[in-house]
């Protein structure tokens, strides 16, 4: 349910790390996130160019129940975003590893990254 290849927040998002590790991370949020959050219907994500911070509200997950910020796991910039979520929000529910992910951003700092927790240590974050 948490692939062991990508890196994860307390605020339920996901990093996927760009092969060579220096290029653009790919941003989604976990299974246990959409699921808490029910059927989305909205997604407003940050735009292309634009400078975020680790850990700064930088879009929104809109649902059913409720409106969820989505936070910026690491600094720097956007620089290309899933616009397929504009027509099909639902993708986020159906496939958030997948054809659900949200933004992609060229890290200022890749050493960021490190301190992000691993599949099994969010894992227990949930547990306890």
């Amino acid at each position: 349910m948490y692939p062991d290849d990508l890196m994860y927040t307390s605020e339920h998002e996901w990093v996927r790390r760009a092969e060579d590790g220096e290029g653009a991370a790919r941003i989604g949020i976990t299974h246990y996130a959409q699921d808490a959050l029910g059927d989305i219907v909205y997604v407003s994500l940050p735009g292309v160019g634009d400078t975020v911070s680790s850990g700064a509200a930088c879009g929104e997950l809109e649902s059913t129940k409720s409106v969820s910020d989505i936070y910026a796991p690491i600094s720097g910039e956007v620089v290309a975003r899933n616009e397929s979520l504009d027509a099909t929000p639902e993708l986020v529910n159906n496939d958030p590893y997948g054809g659900g992910w949200l933004f992609e951003i060229k890290p200022a700092n890749p050493a960021e990254l490190d301190g992000l927790m691993d599949a099994a240590a969010y894992q227990s974050s949930l547990e306890g």
